[in-house]
């Protein structure tokens, strides 16, 4: 007979593959419950992010975004449970960590397997680990005003800016797939940080008022919440595809600048600094 195991108020069915919270089954997917199998049978040890892949994907080639996104969704589910979100532990260049409180029942004994405590987590820590590369997440620009012929177009720079992004070297950037399911919600960016592993996360909006169209686009930190830059485009209204290419453009190479030259101060603060970090002060 198969293990269950007790995650606090979650009961994870290892038969079955399905995860409860108290009676009722959580709606999450079958890989996002496989990892987190992997992890809570290797509670307190460290699991490498190939041994994820294959344990989720056994026998496919996939990027390493997609193990971000399930871990992602797993955080949030788990996240119900005050301090949830941190029960499962990201641990730099190396994979990842179930630091939950945990116990095994089978064929009707408990036994405890584990508890919080036993695991290196600082008390009260609400970010476990710090993203080990320079990772973004572009959030949807909000569409002030709500125009409907006006959505794609905003939804165009986003996508677009994602992909300019995602050149920089040396950067990880979220997948707009997965940016895209935060769309028309409210976000906590320090939360976010930690559920997606990013650094910076880059929120934006678009009004349209007549002939002319202002753009404003923040970058926080997301592990202090702080906006450390800011801008505001004021354009009027012409080619609307130009108009994008514009301003995803500018937007795109400002960031590049301020994001090299916020690594490169990362990387002056850091006490082990690797040959990526080095490369960020050269490049700043």
């Amino acid at each position: 007979m198969a293990a269950n195991y007790i995650l606090g108020p979650f009961r994870l069915d290892a038969e079955t593959d399905t995860l409860f919270r108290g009676g009722e089954p959580v709606s999450l997917g079958r890989r996002a419950v496989a990892l987190l199998r992997v992890l809570v049978e290797q509670r307190g040890i460290p699991v490498s992010k190939d041994a994820l892949v294959e344990a989720a994907w056994a026998g496919l080639t996939v990027e390493e975004s997609n193990l971000t996104v399930q871990i992602a969704a797993l955080r949030r589910v788990l996240g119900e449970e005050p301090g949830g979100e941190n029960w499962i532990e990201t641990l730099p260049r190396r994979g990842y960590r179930f630091v939950g409180p945990a116990s095994t029942r089978e064929q009707g004994a408990v036994t405890a397997a584990s508890q919080a405590t036993n695991f290196p987590m600082a008390a009260g820590s609400s970010n476990p680990t710090v993203p080990d590369r320079l990772s973004i997440a572009v959030l949807p620009f909000v569409n002030i005003g709500g125009d409907p012929e006006q959505e794609y177009f905003v939804d165009g720079v986003t996508e677009s800016l994602t992909t300019d992004l995602s050149r920089i070297r040396g950067a990880f950037v979220i997948a707009r797939n997965t940016a895209f399911t935060f769309k028309g919600k409210p976000v906590d960016v320090k939360k976010l940080g930690r559920e997606l592993n990013v650094r910076y996360v880059l929120e934006g909006s678009m009004q349209r008022g007549g002939n002319r169209l202002r753009v404003n686009a923040q970058l926080v930190d997301a592990e202090t919440g702080n906006h450390f830059w800011a801008e505001r485009f004021d354009k009027p209204v012409a080619d609307l595809f130009d108009m994008q290419d514009e301003i995803v453009s500018r937007l795109a190479n400002t960031l590049n600048a301020e994001l090299i030259a916020a690594e490169a101060r990362r990387a002056e603060r850091s006490p082990h600094a690797d040959a990526m970090d080095l490369n960020f002060q050269g490049w700043a």
